[in-house]
């Protein structure tokens, strides 16, 4: 059976608020009349009443004796109604004719055919895209309400939405059967046994396999397992129309298990799961393909770099020895003036010197490493990768997603010579697709005229290939993170009905020609705003060269009353361990509740809410099964742990039992002193990892290995969002997906970042989004301004404006940026996939190109306003200190395993970071609760508590919290009960 708490089916809440019992159970005055018009008895008016209100917030009709009391108490007075009136029927007739009279009134269907009808086809649509019971029960329960339709008994719903989850699984698991031949399904059964090699592990578990760390080795290492499974059983054929994520379910519950797990499932839905899982283990294999080949491109980069300093290091003291022979003659042709004399003497010195021979081969040497062309070095550490790379590109299909397809018949001339063995090449190629500097190192002068080297050609093509692949101007067939970008978008035919209701919603003009001159009235009018108003601009001044530059605000000291009324919290805090905070806001929030086996059915384990918490604690703190264990007094074992997080636990789950959270948080009056909630910021901070896993870079900035956890706090100080990511991975392409995937009530409009934050194609498709950016900058005179047309002039910041927005070229494709915005609001691609595209240089991509200038109009405006308004300045460093306090706050909770995330599976990380995610707000949320009681208890003593002290409060303090020592956990404990809407 599904559980009831994972899904949307209304229920009573057992300790409803008060501000719950008026806005809810308080009879309107016709809700009186109408059940004094029904009977004219008292007790039968009561009973109508408690019925209609109940049926009103649950859509179904409860058992009057299952009415919560404070719910009956507070009708009864609402009403007027005496307390020796109980609601009770003698007579079930007169409990039905109630429930119809009040169907009648609100004008809802009872269950009946057609509400199962309705259900059915609702859960049945569902079904083709959904796994999961609890969702297809919350789907038919959406229909049903929008039809107006009594809801049935709980039991009935799940009853149903299993039946047709099982028709409609074992249809498709029928059909894939019969696509398979016997001789498949035997392939398909021997993958689960043991084979024999040395780890005595089944086939299926190299399915499983992870890519290690980016090396010529491994980059080997996984061309061999893309081989594997390719030759493995499983086509498109064999799972085609079954919508994509039903193969992403059926191969997530597959990796979840083991071979022998497997084994007990009937044959048809075991080979579903397996050909599921072979097909995502393609995909991925091929993402992780084009990372490690972009990684080893770059490296082989680095090496030439590294290589053209050490060169110029060694020829350093050649170079000063020609110096100092130049100066020398110099200074006889001046103080000789007879040629023949001043020839003689030359010719003496320079023999001294080594010799015009010698001299030479300096020069050559030295003139050979002049200036920044590394290219002609790269050969010799390109040579050694070179068998790999051909085999891949023989192992992958590469299409141009633009229309210059320069690059692939390069590619093709490339394969061509894969076997030639003599260095120049004759061939005619167009060298469009890289820049000069190649094109020189490339081509040779010879006799015979302009030829190849077919050496350095290699290294320019795969070196242009990985940035194409990077940039999205080429794309792999059968990948997912490298697919063609194009084919995921809506149509134009799509977005048209959309653009209307989008574009009013945004205030944004509605054809390409309006939304270009208001875009560029609202720049004119800003700059021009600006410049008249800066000589009483106490936030700009100039400098020595007449360059604006940014006034300092004076530091402000917290007062004396705030650091009292701090001092004076932080005394009366109650000592807290992490597990009792977890006990306690799972009993405010029951945020465990999202937790539970992947087939959505209820948990088959002993005290499941308390193995989750427990599961919780132990990941988000980095203690790991084994540590946890010990300190847990033997309440459970590694396995167990292990178990929940493995077949319990993912990124949805979480992400879930965090919202519940936020949103309980979001409820108390203390958070919305510290901010609105409409703003947030957004910051990484470096967790280090093992570096046998793909996605470990070393951090320059940080040293050693490890990923990025990139935070969304908001100005409330609640975490919204977070993703892992590489260290080397440009940070700003997560700004925007952070928001659009925080669907809490807690819903910024204003995005806040560091210096990374300030690229133009996010200032663009943030802008698109509604959503305002605004990073904290720190070189802003390194960026440059944009004036509206070339004749506008300003007297006092003219020097700011370096060049003109191209507002042609924005015109050009305003269909082209509202399909991709809209794409994403509809969720066909997400945000940071597009950013990844878009956020390097690609002079052949036409939609780059209207980003990157349409972000170039938004940044600069933001720009303008940043320089002149030290308040916003101000405000933007407020809310990413808050982020930046955020960081410090999590890694203090994360304490166990030395900091460590000793998993080397990316799905693993991220869940770990949710996971410390989860802890750290149950513990802020802890906190708020503790700091809300005191504030009151303080203020009924006497004490002075006012709002611009409170303001300055945090909630991460972090000295009552206890870490370490035995853990002992009791959840039957129950805190005492908390109501947010009370005022401090």
């Amino acid at each position: 059976m599904a559980s009831i708490e994972r899904t949307a089916y209304p229920r009573f809440k057992r300790n409803p608020l008060a501000k719950e019992l008026d806005t809810l159970y308080t009879p309107t005055e016709d809700e009186l009349k109408f059940a004094y018009a029904v009977s004219r008895k008292e007790s039968s008016r009561f009973s109508i009443l408690l019925l209609l209100k109940a049926f009103q917030r649950l859509g179904y009709f409860p058992s009057v004796e299952n009415i919560p009391h404070a719910i009956v108490q507070h009708i009864r007075t609402a009403s007027g109604i005496s307390h020796e009136v109980s609601p009770v029927y003698a007579e079930l007739k007169t409990l039905y004719r109630h429930h119809q009279i009040i169907r009648q009134h609100l004008n809802v269907a009872a269950w009946n055919d057609n509400g199962l009808r309705v259900a059915g086809d609702a859960m049945a649509a569902a079904a083709e895209v959904m796994d999961n019971p609890a969702d297809l029960i919350n789907v038919a329960i959406e229909e049903l309400v929008r039809q107006r339709i009594e809801l049935p008994a709980f039991s009935t719903l799940d009853r149903h939405s299993r039946r047709i989850r099982t028709l409609v699984n074992n249809r498709i698991f029928e059909t894939v059967l019969t696509r398979l031949s016997p001789s498949e399904r035997k392939e398909l059964d021997s993958l689960l046994e043991i084979v024999p090699n040395p780890q005595k592990k089944s086939l299926f578990f190299t399915i499983k396999q992870l890519p290690k760390r980016s090396s010529l080795e491994h980059l080997q290492e996984l061309l061999d397992h893309i081989v594997k499974l390719a030759d493995m059983v499983g086509s498109d054929q064999h799972l085609a129309s079954i919508p994509y994520a039903k193969i992403k379910h059926f191969a997530a519950e597959a990796k979840a298990l083991d071979a022998a797990e497997l084994k007990k499932f009937a044959p048809p839905k075991r080979y579903v799961l397996i050909l599921s899982m072979i097909h995502r283990a393609r995909i991925q294999a091929r993402d992780d393909l084009a990372d490690m080949f972009i990684k080893r491109i770059n490296q082989i980069h680095r090496r030439g770099k590294d290589e053209l300093e050490r060169l110029r290091i060694k020829y350093r003291q050649k170079t000063e020895h020609l110096v100092a022979t130049l100066a020398d003659v110099i200074d006889v042709l001046e103080t000789q003036p007879e040629d023949e004399a001043a020839g003689r003497t030359i010719r003496t010195l320079l023999t001294k010197r080594g010799g015009t021979s010698a001299l030479q081969d300096d020069c050559a040497a030295i003139n050979a490493f002049s200036g920044d062309n590394y290219f002609p070095l790269l050969w010799r550490f390109y040579r050694s990768h070179r068998p790999t790379l051909f085999r891949m590109m023989r192992l992958l299909t590469m299409t141009s997603t633009t229309e210059d397809k320069s690059l692939m018949l390069a590619l093709e001339i490339l394969l061509k010579h894969e076997h030639r063995k003599s260095v120049l090449i004759e061939e005619t190629v167009d060298f469009s697709f890289t820049n000069e500097r190649w094109k020189r190192t490339v081509l040779e002068k010879t006799e015979d005229g302009e030829l190849i080297n077919r050496q350095h050609f290699e290294v320019c093509v795969f070196s242009a290939l990985a940035g194409e692949i990077k940039s999205g101007d080429v794309s792999i067939r059968g990948s997912e993170a490298y697919a063609d970008y194009r084919e995921q978008l809506l149509t134009w035919d799509e977005c048209e009905p959309l653009v209307e209701d989008y574009c009013n919603q945004l205030g944004f003009s509605k054809n390409a020609q309006a939304f270009v001159i208001s875009l560029r009235d609202l720049l004119a009018n800003v700059a021009a705003e600006v410049d008249a108003g800066f000589p009483d601009n106490k936030a700009l001044g100039l400098n020595q060269s007449g360059m604006p530059i940014l006034k300092r605000s004076t530091p402000r000291e917290s007062k004396a009353s705030a650091r009292a009324l701090e001092a004076a919290l932080l005394q009366r805090m109650d000592e807290r361990n992490v597990i009792d905070v977890l006990c306690n806001v799972a009993h405010w929030t029951r945020w465990n509740r999202h937790f539970g086996p992947l087939s959505g059915s209820d948990p088959k384990i002993e005290n499941p809410g308390e193995r989750y918490i427990l599961t919780t604690f132990t990941y988000g703190c980095n203690l790991g099964p084994a540590q946890a264990s010990r300190h847990l007094r033997g309440a459970v074992t590694p396995h167990m742990l292990s178990f929940i997080n493995r077949r319990h636990a993912n990124t949805n789950k979480l992400n879930a039992a965090l919202k519940d959270i936020i949103n309980h948080y979001h409820a108390f009056e203390l958070p919305k002193l510290w901010g609105s909630g409409k703003s947030a910021a957004a910051d990484g901070t470096k967790f280090d990892i093992y570096d046998q896993n793909l996605l470990a870079e070393y951090h320059i900035r940080y040293g050693g290995y490890g990923g990025i956890a990139y935070h969304h706090i908001a100005d409330t100080y609640v975490a919204l969002f977070s993703h892992f990511i590489p260290c080397g991975v440009w940070e700003a392409i997560y700004i925007i997906e952070g928001l659009l995937q925080n669907s809490s009530d807690i819903q910024p409009d204003t995005i806040h970042a560091d210096t990374q934050g300030q690229s133009a194609p996010v200032f663009a498709l943030s802008y698109l989004l509604g959503i305002k950016l605004m990073p904290r900058i720190r070189n802003w005179h390194d960026l440059v301004f944009f004036r509206p047309d070339r004749e506008t002039t300003y007297k006092h910041i003219d020097v700011l404006f370096k060049d003109v927005i191209d507002w042609e070229l924005i015109e050009t494709h305003w269909k082209d940026l509202l399909r991709v915005v809209l794409s994403i609001k509809a969720g066909k691609i997400s945000s940071s996939t597009l950013l990844r595209k878009l956020g390097n240089y690609s002079r052949k991509n036409r939609l780059y190109q209207a980003f990157r200038e349409l972000g170039r109009v938004v940044r600069t405006i933001f720009l303008l306003g940043y320089i002149s308004d030290m308040e916003l300045r101000e405000q933007i460093t407020a809310t990413t200190n808050k982020v930046e306090a955020y960081n410090g706050f999590s890694k203090w909770l994360f304490f166990g395993g030395e900091g460590v995330i000793a998993d080397n599976d990316p799905e693993e990380q991220e869940k770990v970071i949710k996971y410390n995610d989860l802890v750290a707000n149950a513990v802020i949320f802890q906190n708020v609760v503790d700091q809300t009681r005191i504030l009151r208890l303080l203020k009924e003593e006497g004490f002075p508590v006012n709002r611009e002290d409170v303001a300055t409060l945090s909630p991460y303090v972090t000295g009552h919290i206890k870490r370490f020592g035995d853990y002992i956990i009791d959840s039957n404990a129950v805190p005492e009960p908390i109501d947010p809407t009370l005022p401090i």
